[in-house]
């Protein structure tokens, strides 16, 4: 019998397609938001002051609440439900929330108060007087919303742990919507504000989304209610067992994820140093490799994760790996071919998108630089989700700390060895280098541990991959060099190409990972809403 925390086989491919759909949409608003500020904006130094100061609650809420609350609390609250305790469950959930939204309050408005200070020391470090003041000035306006993404993280966690996917996936999607709204009504007439004020407003909508559903299944739980709810009655459950654990799964969480911020931090301060726009190259580089690993990495650990936590939680070890492996051929079979892509056809995929308005062919240049350094992990940063969302489903967040202070270390030596000759794609290349190191460090480690990782699968299916893709690379690079004059005309046409090539070799080769990405492609048409509220 399947628990309603647990997806069967078919569960899961459909789960991870719907989250996959809302995952497009969301990162193509995303670029879509991206191409808009680049039109409005360029590389000016004034986007360098947005994405600066977005650097600092960024890391609040990612540290605090971001990915070390949720692998904390998904685990402890699906082992609730598990246990058929929805109402242990409940009250950690109340618990929780209160808990964030406490100690985020408080800690972003400390940051508020000392903004100048903390700008003019940090990620503003290489800024002038002036830009300084004004990147202080956009921080305290978005230091609003990591308060309002960690009540809203949790209720996602709530959402998912449910296994329902939908409107948790959709609350990035109205985020991006928001942003863009703001870029192109407001930043008219209020410059970089009308930015801030997208966030904060996309910030609110992620929340409400997804309180209507919340809402409905708080009120299946019998004789307890949630509209009455009492903070000080929250703030008493944190002496529970269960809010226990999760503040024993949160802690070393919070240590990892605050030494991959302290690699944003320190390549924002470094490049802040750079002339004019390498930072907001470096950011726009940054976000068009994202764009695959978000539709792929984070749709599918979004998807597996419940489940993950629900296998370990009845001993099923045996199930778990075969998730796991399921999981990472996927995520191999679907990024290392958009790996070579980007190396191969980063620059005119960047003119296309962004060439336009402010954005300039040396605005080109410089993304492109950096896009390719980023590009090379891109499997890395994808196969990460999934990798390190199988040791927190274990109760095991203190692993992938140590490894990834690892990480931050390497990376910050590596930034300040190549920053001199390489300018923002030396900071590129030393984030690639780390997350490489990094996921293949964990791969190992986990497979020691569990001992039921099929490796050996693993390892022909990657080897096939990486034959398919070579051969994508042998038709794609004379294509780049020939019509390199037609950015566009490369980009779409060797697009379409590469995939064509990688597919047929793929096919060719019989890769396993063929036949599940093809299931998801033909249920696509076949899922609605109501298929995927039975997820």
């Amino acid at each position: 019998m399947v628990s309603e925390t647990t997806l069967p086989p078919r569960g899961l491919a459909r789960a991870a397609t719907v989250v996959m759909l809302f995952f497009v949409a969301s990162r193509a608003l995303g670029l879509l938001r991206d191409i808009v500020i680049s039109h409005q904006f360029g590389t000016a130094r004034a986007l360098d002051a947005y994405f600066a100061a977005f650097t600092v609650p960024d890391f609040i809420f990612n540290v605090i609440a971001g990915g070390a609350l949720g692998s904390a609390f998904i685990p402890t609250f699906a082992a609730a439900l598990a246990q058929n305790d929805p109402r242990r469950a409940w009250r950690l959930a109340r618990a929780v929330i209160a808990l964030a939204f406490i100690l985020l309050t408080a800690i972003a408005a400390l940051f508020a108060l000392f903004a100048p200070q903390v700008a003019a020391a940090t990620v503003a470090r290489g800024f002038a007087p002036s830009e300084q003041a004004l990147t202080a000035d956009l921080m305290r306006w978005m230091l609003i919303t990591p308060v309002v993404f960690g009540v809203s993280g949790i209720v996602m966690g709530i959402l998912n742990s449910y296994q329902h996917f939908v409107l948790p996936a959709l609350a990035p999607v109205l985020y991006n919507a928001a942003i863009i709204a703001g870029a192109l009504w407001l930043a008219p007439t209020l410059g970089v504000y009308g930015l801030v004020a997208g966030v904060v407003i996309g910030a609110l909508l992620h929340l409400a989304v997804q309180l209507p559903l919340l809402l409905h299944f708080r009120f299946q739980i019998s004789d307890f209610r949630f509209a009455g709810f009492n903070l000080q009655s929250a703030i008493c459950n944190l002496q529970s067992n269960d809010v226990r654990e999760v503040g024993r799964l949160m802690l070393p969480r919070a240590f990892g994820i605050a030494a991959v911020q302290v690699n944003f931090l320190v390549n924002t301060v470094l490049a802040s140093g750079l002339p004019a726009g390498a930072l907001a190259a470096l950011s726009y580089a940054w976000r068009v490799m994202l764009l695959p690993v978000g539709v792929v990495g984070q749709s599918l650990a979004t998807a597996v994760f419940p489940t993950f936590s629900a296998q370990t939680a009845r001993r099923e070890l045996d199930d778990f790996g075969e998730t796991f492996s399921a999981a990472l051929r996927a995520t191999l079979y679907l990024t290392i071919p958009a790996t070579v892509g980007l190396v191969v056809l980063g620059r005119p995929l960047v003119a296309l998108l962004f060439q336009r308005g402010e954005f300039t062919a040396e605005s080109t240049a410089e993304t492109a630089w950096a896009l390719q350094f980023y590009a090379l992990a891109l499997f890395a940063h994808a196969g990460l989700e999934i990798v390190t969302r199988a040791f927190y489903a274990l109760h095991d967040t203190k692993t992938p700390v140590v490894v990834g202070i690892g990480a931050m270390a390497l990376n910050i030596a590596l930034s300040l060895a190549l920053i001199g000759p390489l300018a923002q794609g030396g900071l590129a290349l030393a984030n690639s280098l780390a997350t490489i190191l990094e996921v293949l460090t964990l791969f190992a480690i986990l497979r020691r541990r569990l001992g039921v990782l099929d490796a050996r699968r693993i390892a022909i299916s990657m080897a096939r991959i990486v034959v398919a893709a070579l051969a994508m690379a042998v038709v794609l690079t004379p294509l780049a060099i020939y019509f390199a004059a037609s950015p566009a005309l490369v980009a779409l046409v060797g697009t379409l190409i590469g995939a064509g090539m990688y597919l047929g070799v793929t096919m060719i080769l019989r890769s396993d990972e063929i036949t599940f990405v093809l299931r998801w492609i033909n249920r696509k048409s076949k899922i609605g809403v109501g298929n995927a509220r039975q997820t």
